[in-house]
């Protein structure tokens, strides 16, 4: 063995060692793909775990379908197959409608310190907990990407806009909110709103945050954006077992709750800034229009939503637990 070999495999040695010497090891999937930014960020917090415990806690991050489909962790992590997750809570809105609902609440926030504020201490946070009680599951803390952007080939400054308009929405309680508001929801796959746009199928579309559908193209076909968005803000969360947590010593229970605060500042952080750059950037193109709503209309938006929300808390007991927890912070914060 040369110099070379017995350096590598010495280093290699070590790191393993140490990653089995952690007094707790957990094995984490979150719902994104391992090329995503999101993942990045996501794999540096479960980096960051092990620094800031000294080594004590090791967190394996897996990218999304390695054992479970994205709307089965939380069996996964009810079974022991995982420790944890990273992951959009309305992925769960098959086993309770609670879940969709304040995993996205349609038309209620317009900025990301709204729903983090509601989380962190507005009542989220228990909330969470109450309802993952049943599945063996803690919520950790809460996080989120970034208000969702419109992409549009028409103008849209309001809710009249709306009517009549073949958007792109996902199923569920966001084409609710917008059939309610007068607007012809269609059924595509995110791979084809790229397509449906260039062709005519669709007008405009809930796709994702402005800087990815600026880098995508988006713009270049559909002239018309609405920014900052309001409609779409998805709750990011951070669970893991139950029983496994209560196995953690109070410091480490601490340090994880902090680090998720923090987590959510850094992703929220770095897609705000990612977003910031490609609105310059689309400012400086003439064939870009760029269209901000005015806060009189995205009330207006959020009245219908309102409606929608309160058809959805019919569903279940959670259901409407949820719904009352969010309209009282709304209306005590004068945004309902």
């Amino acid at each position: 063995m040369n110099l070379k070999t017995f350096i590598v495999s010495s280093v290699a040695t070590v790191v393993c060692s140490s990653a089995l010497a952690a007094d707790y090891n957990f094995k984490f999937q979150s719902s994104d793909p391992a090329g995503d930014k999101n993942f990045q960020v996501q794999k540096d917090w479960a980096d960051r775990i092990g620094s800031l415990t000294g080594g004590r806690i090791s967190i394996k991050l897996m990218p999304v379908n390695s054992v479970f489909k994205h709307t089965e962790t939380l069996d996964g992590i009810k079974m022991g197959i995982l420790d944890g997750h990273i992951t959009a809570t309305s992925y769960f809105s098959g086993k309770d409608p609670a879940f969709g609902l304040i995993g996205n609440t349609v038309g209620a926030w317009s900025d990301t310190s709204q729903l983090l504020q509601y989380i962190n201490y507005g009542g989220g946070y228990e909330l969470m907990n109450e309802l993952y009680a049943p599945y063996g599951v803690k919520f950790i803390g809460g996080s989120t990407t970034g208000v969702e952007s419109f992409v549009s080939k028409v103008p849209l400054n309001g809710v009249e806009d709306l009517k009549g308009l073949k958007l792109r929405a996902p199923e569920g309680l966001v084409q609710q909110v917008f059939s309610a508001a007068g607007a012809s929801p269609v059924n595509l796959p995110g791979s084809e709103v790229f397509t449906g746009l260039s062709k005519g199928v669709i007008d405009a579309a809930d796709y994702t945050v402005f800087s990815t559908n600026h880098k995508s193209g988006m713009h270049d076909i559909a002239t018309h954006p609405v920014q900052p968005g309001f409609h779409s803000l998805p709750l990011i969360d951070v669970s893991m077992s139950q029983k496994k947590w209560d196995a953690l010593p109070e410091d480490l229970q601490a340090i994880l709750t902090m680090s998720v605060r923090d987590f959510a500042q850094d992703i929220t952080t770095q897609l705000r800034i990612a977003d910031q750059a490609a609105v310059k950037e689309a400012m400086a193109n003439p064939n870009i229009t760029i269209h901000d709503w005015s806060a009189e209309e995205r009330k207006k938006f959020r009245a219908i939503a309102r409606g929608q929300w309160e058809v959805v808390s019919t569903r279940s007991d959670n259901a409407k637990k949820v719904y009352d927890s969010l309209t009282k912070y709304l209306e005590d914060n004068g945004l309902l």
